[in-house]
């Protein structure tokens, strides 16, 4: 799958089959979090892969908006060391992980973990406290409800603009 098409057709997935993860899919999706950008290079990531499925249950159970965690095949904390743009580096390895996992045939979707459960995710991980607890990501093959174009997008002429703000962006073909 081409790029464009794995960002055109990436969907949030909350549903995933009982097929496990390869080591080798496992493996691609880390080195795109690892080849992401970061601030000044820093690379000041840290991913913390979960394979055992009384973990993966555990994280279900603690992450309440995000319970579907329970029932994926792998998952993927995303922590941050000291970054000075900690959302924006992790963000950019988070969305490197998601197309290249769709292109595998998996999905994911994209955790908040906030207040009580965010110490409770660093406690069975093992992460240490002054480390940021970005997002935990399940990982599995996608079970598609139902198939569709995607989600409506807002009409290119709303959201870009030409040389100013408010005047419209044109093509020459």
């Amino acid at each position: 799958m081409d790029v464009f098409n794995a960002i055109r057709t990436r969907r949030t997935i909350r549903d995933f089959t009982d097929a496990p993860v390869s080591d080798a899919v496992l493996h691609k999706i880390l080195q795109a979090a690892r080849w992401a950008p970061s601030s000044s290079n820093t690379q000041p990531w840290h991913f913390i892969v979960v394979r055992d499925r009384d973990t993966i249950k555990q994280l279900g159970e603690i992450c309440t908006q995000g319970s579907f965690i329970g029932k994926s095949q792998v998952a993927i904390a995303i922590v941050m060391d000291g970054a000075r743009r900690a959302q924006l580096d992790a963000g950019r390895a988070l969305q490197q992980m998601e197309l290249v996992a769709w292109s595998e045939g998996l999905g994911t979707c994209f955790v908040g973990v906030r207040g009580e459960a965010q110490d409770q995710v660093k406690s069975l991980l093992g992460i240490p406290e002054e480390l940021e607890l970005i997002t935990v990501l399940p990982f599995g093959y996608r079970i598609m409800r139902e198939p569709g174009t995607g989600t409506p997008r807002r009409p290119m002429s709303e959201i870009a603009h030409g040389e100013k703000f408010g005047q419209p962006l044109t093509f020459a073909d």
